[in-house]
């Protein structure tokens, strides 16, 4: 546009658009997309709420606080990417949420692993001598020659405490952005040193980073043993979300950055690309909602932790134990 009229539209520089400037300028095709968008993520919303109440009644506790926890993450991304589709000044606070509330997910993550397995004192009891592989990602793939360790009450402590750390961070410094940000010493846009959000960010990456480490080593360690209580396919899930959320976000955050992503009156570069993420994460975890849904709304079978069944420095064998099914009538 610059180099059209070498004049650049003064919206193009401005904050983004209100609320009821958004709907003004809707023409038919946006009326349809914000109406189709809104009620995937109600219904997304919808699910996940009769979802909880189903796992309550027929989950023991503490895995349905759990379960209740890991599979609301699609929804609240979906309901606080609609919010901020809507109200496009909202979404520092909604991306903020969206995150905060993953960040607990992780740890949940973690804690579901280690129930499935029946508890840390099962864990403890059956393990023996066996060992945990800690050459996984997202830190130390590229490290096979890392030692093996023995699966001890520290080692299950500081594997928690990795996981459980972002948990609790992520919160307290969305919440001092926030508080920067009111103050006009936050701006994702500025990347000069003396920027807030040029060290921010980097330092929330690598909490990231450490706290998924954890939950990559239980579940490298586990998939086999766990592979009848699905959770293979609940990982990957979790992985889609994780992708999704943080690194496609991010993509399309660098590409309004540097101007990739054109302005579109009233929306500027950085607004347009946010209202673009807001979108496309709706439909995505519109479909994560679905398929989240046929793996944990199911009749959960005790298993059975048998110490004999050692396999290449796994630590157990899962065997399902049958029990009466009469719930799936439900």
């Amino acid at each position: 546009m610059e180099e059209l009229n070498g004049t650049i539209d003064p919206s193009c520089l401005q904050e983004p658009p209100l609320a009821a400037d958004v709907i003004n300028q809707l023409d038919v095709f946006g009326i349809i997309l914000y109406s189709v968008l809104t009620v995937m993520s109600v219904v997304s919303l919808v699910l996940y709420l009769e979802e909880c109440v189903y796992v309550y009644r027929k989950v023991p506790s503490p895995k349905k606080t759990t379960i209740i926890w890991v599979n609301g993450a699609a929804p609240v991304i979906a309901s606080m990417s609609c919010l901020g589709m809507w109200i496009p000044r909202a979404t520092m606070f909604t991306d903020m949420t969206s995150n905060s509330y993953f960040a607990i997910v992780v740890y949940k993550f973690l804690i579901l692993i280690l129930q499935e397995l029946g508890g840390d004192e099962a864990v403890l009891k059956n393990s023996g001598n066996k060992t945990l592989n800690i050459s996984t990602g997202p830190c130390c793939c590229c490290c096979p020659c890392l030692p093996r360790v023995r699966v001890t009450r520290r080692i299950i402590f500081l594997l928690k405490l990795g996981s459980l750390q972002y948990a609790l961070l992520k919160p307290i410094l969305s919440i001092f952005s926030i508080i920067l940000w009111a103050n006009g010493n936050f701006d994702l846009s500025d990347l000069e040193i003396t920027g807030a959000a040029i060290w921010i960010n980097p330092f929330i990456g690598v909490l990231t980073i450490i706290s998924l480490w954890p939950v990559a080593i239980m579940f490298m360690n586990m998939c086999t043993s766990l592979r009848s209580q699905r959770i293979i396919p609940k990982y990957a899930m979790y992985q889609l979300v994780l992708v999704l959320s943080q690194l496609q976000s991010a993509i399309i955050s660098i590409l309004s950055l540097d101007g990739t992503i054109a302005c579109s009156p009233p929306f500027s570069s950085i607004a347009r690309g946010s209202m673009l993420s807001q979108q496309l994460m709706i439909v995505e975890m519109f479909i994560v909602t679905l398929v989240t849904r046929l793996l944990y709304r199911r009749t959960y079978e005790p298993i059975d932790l048998n110490p004999c069944d050692a396999d290449n420095g796994q630590i157990t064998k899962m065997i399902p134990i049958s029990v009466s099914t009469e719930e799936n009538t439900a």
